[in-house]
């Protein structure tokens, strides 16, 4: 109860004021890694998080931690949030936005994937052409790039 309203608040919060309070924890700039995981009939994780903007649907990720490299990142955050373990990982794209810096990774897994974060509100695997309306554009053009580098992985 108290996460969906944690989410509704922060979603409601303008994008200045999320901002702020992100930055009083990460002064300088930020770090994050964020997973595209594929399964093994080729969909795609999918999580609804409580702090993320519009719809909340997105991949696993989250903030590196102090001495972490970025592929430590997205392994762990992915094995948090869902109790997955990704088999083969791969770096697809880096990206700044402001005083952000963005780790963009491909992995595959397989099995039941579960909520195993506060974070999160749903797990949820999708196929691309039936991923959530809602879910930013950008994102899923991402997500479009790693479905094409994570079938070379396959193989």
């Amino acid at each position: 109860m108290w996460r969906k309203l944690l989410g509704k608040t922060w979603r409601a919060m303008p994008v200045w004021a999320r901002r702020t309070v992100i930055r009083a924890t990460q002064p300088s700039f930020t770090v994050s890694a964020a997973v595209v995981v594929i399964d093994d009939v080729g969909r795609v994780l999918l999580l609804n998080h409580i702090l993320r903007p519009a719809s909340g649907w997105g991949v696993p990720g989250g903030f590196l931690n102090v001495n972490e490299q970025p592929p430590e990142t997205a392994l762990r955050e992915v094995f948090e949030e869902t109790g997955l373990k990704v088999t083969i990982l791969e770096m697809f794209r880096v990206q700044t936005i402001n005083r952000h810096v963005e780790f963009w990774f491909v992995g595959r897994a397989s099995g039941e994937a579960a909520v195993k974060s506060r974070e999160i509100l749903e797990a949820k695997w999708f196929r691309f052409s039936e991923m959530p309306p809602e879910m930013s554009k950008k994102e899923q053009r991402l997500i479009e790039q790693a479905l094409q580098i994570g079938e070379k992985l396959q193989n």
